[in-house]
Protein backbone atom coordinates (compact mmCIF):
# COMPACT_ATOMS: atom_id res chain seq x y z
CA UNK A 1 0.00 0.00 0.00
CA UNK A 2 1.19 3.60 -1.38
CA UNK A 3 4.59 2.55 -2.50
CA UNK A 4 6.59 2.46 1.01
CA UNK A 5 10.08 1.39 0.66
CA UNK A 6 9.80 -2.26 2.17
CA UNK A 7 13.41 -2.29 3.25
CA UNK A 8 13.63 1.58 4.84
CA UNK A 9 14.10 1.58 8.48
CA UNK A 10 12.40 3.81 11.15
CA UNK A 11 14.26 4.51 14.72
CA UNK A 12 12.49 6.68 17.25
CA UNK A 13 14.64 8.13 19.72
CA UNK A 14 12.17 10.79 21.08
CA UNK A 15 8.87 12.77 21.75
CA UNK A 16 7.20 15.84 22.76
CA UNK A 17 3.54 16.07 23.57
CA UNK A 18 1.64 19.46 24.05
CA UNK A 19 -1.34 18.81 26.58
CA UNK A 20 -4.13 21.23 25.88
CA UNK A 21 -6.63 23.03 28.10
CA UNK A 22 -10.33 21.84 26.65
CA UNK A 23 -10.67 23.73 23.13
CA UNK A 24 -13.96 25.26 23.02
CA UNK A 25 -16.20 25.34 19.79
CA UNK A 26 -17.82 28.70 18.34
CA UNK A 27 -20.80 27.83 19.73
CA UNK A 28 -23.04 25.02 22.16
CA UNK A 29 -23.41 22.11 20.15
CA UNK A 30 -25.37 18.87 20.62
CA UNK A 31 -26.08 15.91 17.77
CA UNK A 32 -28.71 13.63 18.57
CA UNK A 33 -26.83 11.71 21.44
CA UNK A 34 -25.71 14.88 23.01
CA UNK A 35 -21.85 14.95 21.82
CA UNK A 36 -19.92 16.85 21.83
CA UNK A 37 -21.07 20.00 24.43
CA UNK A 38 -19.13 23.28 24.72
CA UNK A 39 -15.58 21.51 23.58
CA UNK A 40 -13.66 19.76 20.35
CA UNK A 41 -12.26 16.37 21.22
CA UNK A 42 -9.40 17.60 21.36
CA UNK A 43 -7.00 16.44 23.99
CA UNK A 44 -2.77 17.48 22.63
CA UNK A 45 -0.53 17.07 19.85
CA UNK A 46 2.21 14.20 19.77
CA UNK A 47 6.00 14.79 17.86
CA UNK A 48 8.20 12.34 17.57
CA UNK A 49 11.98 12.45 16.20
CA UNK A 50 14.06 9.71 14.49
CA UNK A 51 17.45 9.51 15.31
CA UNK A 52 18.79 11.32 12.17
CA UNK A 53 16.53 14.54 13.63
CA UNK A 54 13.45 14.18 11.09
CA UNK A 55 10.25 14.51 12.76
CA UNK A 56 6.37 13.84 12.34
CA UNK A 57 3.71 14.38 14.65
CA UNK A 58 -0.35 14.80 15.00
CA UNK A 59 -3.44 15.74 17.08
CA UNK A 60 -4.00 12.76 18.95
CA UNK A 61 -5.09 11.91 22.20
CA UNK A 62 -3.32 11.07 25.66
CA UNK A 63 -3.45 7.26 24.80
CA UNK A 64 -0.36 7.39 22.73
CA UNK A 65 2.28 8.35 25.59
CA UNK A 66 0.78 5.58 27.82
CA UNK A 67 -0.11 2.67 24.63
CA UNK A 68 2.34 3.47 21.97
CA UNK A 69 5.57 5.74 22.57
CA UNK A 70 7.21 3.30 25.73
CA UNK A 71 6.93 0.19 22.85
CA UNK A 72 8.41 2.34 20.30
CA UNK A 73 11.30 4.38 21.85
CA UNK A 74 13.61 2.15 22.45
CA UNK A 75 16.31 3.15 19.54
CA UNK A 76 15.29 -0.12 17.72
CA UNK A 77 15.10 -0.25 14.15
CA UNK A 78 12.25 -2.13 12.25
CA UNK A 79 11.12 -1.48 8.92
CA UNK A 80 7.47 0.49 8.94
CA UNK A 81 5.49 -3.21 7.88
CA UNK A 82 7.67 -4.66 10.78
CA UNK A 83 6.76 -1.69 13.22
CA UNK A 84 3.01 -1.87 12.65
CA UNK A 85 3.24 -5.51 12.90
CA UNK A 86 4.49 -5.09 16.13
CA UNK A 87 2.07 -2.86 17.35
CA UNK A 88 -0.53 -4.27 15.99
CA UNK A 89 -0.53 -7.99 17.95
CA UNK A 90 0.85 -5.81 21.18
CA UNK A 91 -2.44 -4.01 21.34
CA UNK A 92 -4.99 -6.32 19.41
CA UNK A 93 -6.16 -7.59 22.99
CA UNK A 94 -7.64 -4.13 23.47
CA UNK A 95 -10.09 -4.94 21.26
CA UNK A 96 -10.25 -4.17 17.66
CA UNK A 97 -12.76 -1.41 18.57
CA UNK A 98 -10.84 0.15 21.26
CA UNK A 99 -9.13 3.60 22.01
CA UNK A 100 -5.59 1.57 21.77
CA UNK A 101 -6.52 0.62 17.93
CA UNK A 102 -7.14 3.91 16.92
CA UNK A 103 -3.84 5.29 18.57
CA UNK A 104 -1.99 2.62 16.16
CA UNK A 105 -3.82 3.87 13.36
CA UNK A 106 -2.31 7.43 14.86
CA UNK A 107 1.14 6.31 14.84
CA UNK A 108 0.63 4.50 11.70
CA UNK A 109 0.20 8.43 10.21
CA UNK A 110 3.19 9.15 11.85
CA UNK A 111 5.34 6.78 10.20
CA UNK A 112 3.81 7.48 6.94
CA UNK A 113 4.67 11.16 7.58
CA UNK A 114 8.73 10.36 8.69
CA UNK A 115 8.91 9.08 5.57
CA UNK A 116 7.30 11.61 3.46
CA UNK A 117 9.66 14.29 5.36
CA UNK A 118 12.81 12.00 4.93
CA UNK A 119 12.36 12.81 1.16
CA UNK A 120 11.34 16.19 1.37
CA UNK A 121 7.92 15.50 -0.07
CA UNK A 122 4.53 16.49 0.82
CA UNK A 123 2.70 13.85 2.29
CA UNK A 124 0.02 13.44 0.11
CA UNK A 125 2.68 13.80 -2.77
CA UNK A 126 4.82 10.72 -1.51
CA UNK A 127 1.46 8.62 -1.25
CA UNK A 128 1.25 8.74 -5.01
CA UNK A 129 -1.32 11.63 -5.27
CA UNK A 130 -1.37 13.37 -9.03
CA UNK A 131 -3.33 16.81 -7.52
CA UNK A 132 -2.63 19.27 -4.71
CA UNK A 133 -6.48 19.24 -3.73
CA UNK A 134 -8.95 17.31 -2.19
CA UNK A 135 -13.26 17.61 -2.85
CA UNK A 136 -15.27 18.06 0.04
CA UNK A 137 -19.10 18.72 1.93
CA UNK A 138 -19.90 20.84 4.32
CA UNK A 139 -21.49 19.65 7.57
CA UNK A 140 -23.08 21.33 10.86
CA UNK A 141 -26.26 21.74 11.98
CA UNK A 142 -26.62 21.41 15.80
CA UNK A 143 -29.81 20.29 16.85
CA UNK A 144 -29.34 23.57 19.60
CA UNK A 145 -29.72 25.83 16.46
CA UNK A 146 -32.74 27.53 15.17
CA UNK A 147 -34.57 26.99 12.39
CA UNK A 148 -33.42 30.27 11.01
CA UNK A 149 -29.20 29.73 11.87
CA UNK A 150 -29.62 26.07 10.83
CA UNK A 151 -30.89 27.77 7.40
CA UNK A 152 -28.56 30.52 7.44
CA UNK A 153 -25.18 28.06 7.93
CA UNK A 154 -26.76 25.46 4.86
CA UNK A 155 -26.99 28.81 2.70
CA UNK A 156 -23.30 30.05 3.21
CA UNK A 157 -21.96 26.80 2.98
CA UNK A 158 -23.62 26.59 -0.92
CA UNK A 159 -22.55 30.39 -1.08
CA UNK A 160 -18.54 29.10 -0.25
CA UNK A 161 -18.93 26.61 -3.30
CA UNK A 162 -19.85 23.08 -1.64
CA UNK A 163 -22.80 20.96 -3.96
CA UNK A 164 -23.39 19.30 -0.83
CA UNK A 165 -24.14 20.09 2.91
CA UNK A 166 -25.18 18.33 6.03
CA UNK A 167 -26.66 18.71 9.20
CA UNK A 168 -28.45 16.89 12.38
CA UNK A 169 -31.63 15.50 12.98
CA UNK A 170 -33.18 13.80 15.89
CA UNK A 171 -34.59 16.18 18.03
CA UNK A 172 -35.38 15.77 21.85
CA UNK A 173 -33.39 11.86 21.10
CA UNK A 174 -35.35 11.36 18.19
CA UNK A 175 -38.84 11.81 19.65
CA UNK A 176 -39.63 15.41 18.03
CA UNK A 177 -39.34 13.92 14.28
CA UNK A 178 -41.69 16.90 13.10
CA UNK A 179 -39.08 19.78 14.00
CA UNK A 180 -36.79 18.05 12.11
CA UNK A 181 -38.84 17.13 8.84
CA UNK A 182 -39.36 21.41 9.00
CA UNK A 183 -36.14 21.94 9.25
CA UNK A 184 -35.16 19.63 6.07
CA UNK A 185 -38.63 21.23 4.34
CA UNK A 186 -36.71 25.09 4.98
CA UNK A 187 -33.21 23.90 4.39
CA UNK A 188 -34.27 22.93 0.76
CA UNK A 189 -36.24 25.67 0.00
CA UNK A 190 -33.26 27.30 0.70
CA UNK A 191 -30.62 25.70 -1.09
CA UNK A 192 -32.96 24.68 -4.08
CA UNK A 193 -33.32 21.44 -5.71
CA UNK A 194 -29.62 21.18 -7.44
CA UNK A 195 -28.01 20.99 -4.01
CA UNK A 196 -27.72 17.57 -2.12
CA UNK A 197 -28.80 17.68 1.53
CA UNK A 198 -27.79 14.91 3.82
CA UNK A 199 -29.27 14.24 7.13
CA UNK A 200 -27.12 12.32 9.91
CA UNK A 201 -29.19 10.67 12.96
CA UNK A 202 -26.47 9.35 14.79
CA UNK A 203 -27.72 6.67 15.52
CA UNK A 204 -30.44 7.89 17.69
CA UNK A 205 -33.59 5.54 16.01
CA UNK A 206 -34.95 2.75 16.92
CA UNK A 207 -36.01 0.02 13.30
CA UNK A 208 -39.43 1.36 13.53
CA UNK A 209 -38.71 4.78 14.03
CA UNK A 210 -35.64 5.22 11.33
CA UNK A 211 -38.27 3.58 8.73
CA UNK A 212 -41.09 6.56 10.08
CA UNK A 213 -38.50 9.05 9.49
CA UNK A 214 -37.35 8.42 6.06
CA UNK A 215 -40.79 8.64 4.72
CA UNK A 216 -40.90 12.06 6.22
CA UNK A 217 -38.45 13.28 4.64
CA UNK A 218 -38.21 11.06 1.24
CA UNK A 219 -40.31 14.57 -0.48
CA UNK A 220 -37.47 16.45 0.41
CA UNK A 221 -35.17 14.56 -2.09
CA UNK A 222 -32.23 13.14 0.77
CA UNK A 223 -29.14 12.68 -0.67
CA UNK A 224 -27.92 10.13 1.98
CA UNK A 225 -29.43 9.21 5.39
CA UNK A 226 -26.62 8.95 7.94
CA UNK A 227 -26.49 5.99 10.65
CA UNK A 228 -30.05 6.21 11.53
CA UNK A 229 -29.93 2.80 13.96
CA UNK A 230 -27.40 1.67 16.27
CA UNK A 231 -23.82 1.31 13.98
CA UNK A 232 -23.35 -2.43 14.79
CA UNK A 233 -27.03 -3.56 14.80
CA UNK A 234 -26.45 -5.41 11.52
CA UNK A 235 -29.45 -7.26 10.74
CA UNK A 236 -31.42 -3.61 11.68
CA UNK A 237 -29.22 -1.93 9.20
CA UNK A 238 -30.17 -4.64 6.65
CA UNK A 239 -33.56 -4.24 7.20
CA UNK A 240 -33.65 -0.94 6.92
CA UNK A 241 -31.62 -0.82 3.98
CA UNK A 242 -34.59 -3.27 2.56
CA UNK A 243 -37.68 -1.32 3.19
CA UNK A 244 -36.27 2.48 3.46
CA UNK A 245 -35.47 2.89 -0.52
CA UNK A 246 -32.86 5.52 -0.06
CA UNK A 247 -29.32 5.43 0.40
CA UNK A 248 -28.08 4.65 3.98
CA UNK A 249 -24.84 5.41 5.59
CA UNK A 250 -22.65 3.99 7.88
CA UNK A 251 -18.89 3.46 9.30
CA UNK A 252 -17.34 6.50 11.44
CA UNK A 253 -17.81 4.40 14.10
CA UNK A 254 -15.78 0.80 12.75
CA UNK A 255 -12.03 1.57 13.13
CA UNK A 256 -11.00 -1.43 10.64
CA UNK A 257 -11.55 -2.48 6.62
CA UNK A 258 -13.47 -6.04 7.32
CA UNK A 259 -16.27 -3.99 9.47
CA UNK A 260 -16.80 -2.34 5.78
CA UNK A 261 -17.69 -5.67 4.11
CA UNK A 262 -20.09 -6.31 6.82
CA UNK A 263 -21.65 -2.88 5.81
CA UNK A 264 -21.51 -3.76 2.16
CA UNK A 265 -23.01 -7.51 2.31
CA UNK A 266 -26.12 -5.82 4.73
CA UNK A 267 -26.58 -3.43 1.47
CA UNK A 268 -24.98 0.10 3.22
CA UNK A 269 -24.16 2.10 0.38
CA UNK A 270 -22.75 4.89 1.26
CA UNK A 271 -19.33 4.31 3.28
CA UNK A 272 -17.74 6.45 5.34
CA UNK A 273 -14.78 6.00 7.75
CA UNK A 274 -13.27 8.66 9.79
CA UNK A 275 -9.78 9.01 9.87
CA UNK A 276 -8.97 9.54 13.30
CA UNK A 277 -10.55 5.99 14.40
CA UNK A 278 -9.02 3.77 11.73
CA UNK A 279 -6.32 1.37 13.00
CA UNK A 280 -4.69 1.67 9.44
CA UNK A 281 -4.18 4.75 6.83
CA UNK A 282 -4.27 2.06 4.25
CA UNK A 283 -7.58 1.02 4.90
CA UNK A 284 -9.03 3.89 4.03
CA UNK A 285 -7.99 2.95 0.55
CA UNK A 286 -9.10 -0.22 0.97
CA UNK A 287 -12.72 1.02 1.74
CA UNK A 288 -12.73 3.06 -0.79
CA UNK A 289 -11.30 0.48 -3.73
CA UNK A 290 -14.15 -1.36 -1.80
CA UNK A 291 -17.07 1.04 -2.89
CA UNK A 292 -15.66 1.55 -5.85
CA UNK A 293 -15.82 -1.92 -6.59
CA UNK A 294 -19.18 -2.14 -6.17
CA UNK A 295 -20.69 0.69 -7.40
CA UNK A 296 -21.20 2.65 -3.72
CA UNK A 297 -20.85 6.11 -2.85
CA UNK A 298 -17.48 6.82 -0.34
CA UNK A 299 -16.58 9.88 1.42
CA UNK A 300 -14.47 9.93 4.67
CA UNK A 301 -15.00 12.17 7.53
CA UNK A 302 -12.21 13.31 11.16
CA UNK A 303 -10.68 16.07 11.09
CA UNK A 304 -10.40 17.61 7.53
CA UNK A 305 -6.94 19.21 7.58
CA UNK A 306 -5.56 15.81 7.90
CA UNK A 307 -7.86 14.23 6.37
CA UNK A 308 -7.55 16.64 2.92
CA UNK A 309 -3.96 14.42 2.63
CA UNK A 310 -6.33 11.11 1.78
CA UNK A 311 -8.62 13.17 -0.33
CA UNK A 312 -6.11 13.81 -2.90
CA UNK A 313 -6.11 10.02 -3.57
CA UNK A 314 -10.30 10.37 -4.07
CA UNK A 315 -12.15 11.28 -6.72
CA UNK A 316 -14.03 14.08 -7.48
CA UNK A 317 -17.20 12.34 -6.05
CA UNK A 318 -15.45 10.98 -3.36
CA UNK A 319 -15.99 13.91 -0.81
CA UNK A 320 -14.10 14.67 2.67
CA UNK A 321 -16.73 15.36 5.54
CA UNK A 322 -16.18 19.31 6.38
CA UNK A 323 -18.17 19.47 9.90
CA UNK A 324 -17.59 23.02 10.40
CA UNK A 325 -18.14 23.18 14.28
CA UNK A 326 -15.26 20.70 14.87
CA UNK A 327 -12.87 21.64 12.28
CA UNK A 328 -12.92 25.62 13.01
CA UNK A 329 -11.47 24.94 16.56
CA UNK A 330 -8.92 23.24 15.05
CA UNK A 331 -7.86 24.94 12.74
CA UNK A 332 -7.72 27.84 15.08
CA UNK A 333 -4.52 25.57 16.59
CA UNK A 334 -3.03 25.73 13.32
CA UNK A 335 -0.47 28.28 11.74
CA UNK A 336 -0.73 26.54 8.37
CA UNK A 337 -3.41 24.40 6.91
CA UNK A 338 -4.94 23.66 3.81
CA UNK A 339 -7.36 26.54 2.37
CA UNK A 340 -11.49 25.81 1.78
CA UNK A 341 -12.18 27.01 -1.60
CA UNK A 342 -15.19 26.13 -3.71
CA UNK A 343 -15.90 22.86 -2.27
CA UNK A 344 -11.97 22.00 -2.40
CA UNK A 345 -9.36 21.89 0.24
CA UNK A 346 -6.14 23.31 -1.05
CA UNK A 347 -3.21 21.63 0.13
CA UNK A 348 0.08 23.77 0.91
CA UNK A 349 3.40 22.77 -1.07
CA UNK A 350 5.19 21.60 2.46
CA UNK A 351 6.88 18.51 3.74
CA UNK A 352 5.03 15.87 5.21
CA UNK A 353 1.39 16.69 6.74
CA UNK A 354 -0.35 19.97 5.60
CA UNK A 355 -0.59 21.28 8.95
CA UNK A 356 1.87 23.09 11.66
CA UNK A 357 0.91 23.26 15.03
CA UNK A 358 0.83 27.20 16.48
CA UNK A 359 2.75 26.38 19.41
CA UNK A 360 3.70 30.10 20.27
CA UNK A 361 -0.08 31.04 19.70
CA UNK A 362 -1.34 28.53 21.98
CA UNK A 363 0.77 29.31 24.37
CA UNK A 364 -0.07 32.95 24.63
CA UNK A 365 -3.94 32.26 24.86
CA UNK A 366 -3.61 29.42 27.24
CA UNK A 367 -4.76 26.78 25.39
CA UNK A 368 -1.34 24.72 25.83
CA UNK A 369 -1.77 23.19 29.38
CA UNK A 370 1.61 21.42 29.72
CA UNK A 371 4.89 19.90 27.04
CA UNK A 372 6.24 16.81 28.21
CA UNK A 373 9.31 15.40 26.69
CA UNK A 374 9.88 11.70 26.58
CA UNK A 375 12.95 8.85 25.37
CA UNK A 376 13.87 5.61 26.33
CA UNK A 377 14.34 6.32 29.91
CA UNK A 378 10.63 7.82 30.39
CA UNK A 379 8.93 4.36 30.74
CA UNK A 380 9.49 1.12 32.86
CA UNK A 381 10.72 -1.77 31.30
CA UNK A 382 7.64 -3.41 31.67
CA UNK A 383 5.21 -2.20 30.11
CA UNK A 384 5.52 -3.94 26.56
CA UNK A 385 4.57 -7.12 29.22
CA UNK A 386 1.68 -5.46 30.27
CA UNK A 387 0.28 -4.18 26.75
CA UNK A 388 0.43 -7.13 25.37
CA UNK A 389 -1.59 -9.15 28.29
Amino acid sequence: MFGIDKNEVLSFHKAIYYEFNPVPVKKPWRDATGGFGNFVPLQGWLTIFDKDGYQAGTFCSQGMISNILPLVLTGEGKTYAEWYHFLYWKLRNFGFQSGQIADLGQFDLIMLELMARRRGLPLHRFLGAQKDWAPAYKGGGSLLSSDEDLVADMVRYVQQGYTTVKFKVGSSWGQDMERDVRRMEKVRAAVGPDVEIAVDANQVFSLDDALKFADMIRPYNPAWYEEPVHSHDMNAIRQLKEQCGMMIGYGESMRNYYAFETYQEKGVDHLMPLVGRMSSMGDLIRIRDLARKHGLRFSSGGTVWINAVFGTLYEENEKLENHEPMTEPMGDCLSIKPEEKAGRLWLPDIEGLPIRLDVEKLQNNGTMKSIAYYDASSFSKNFAVRASY
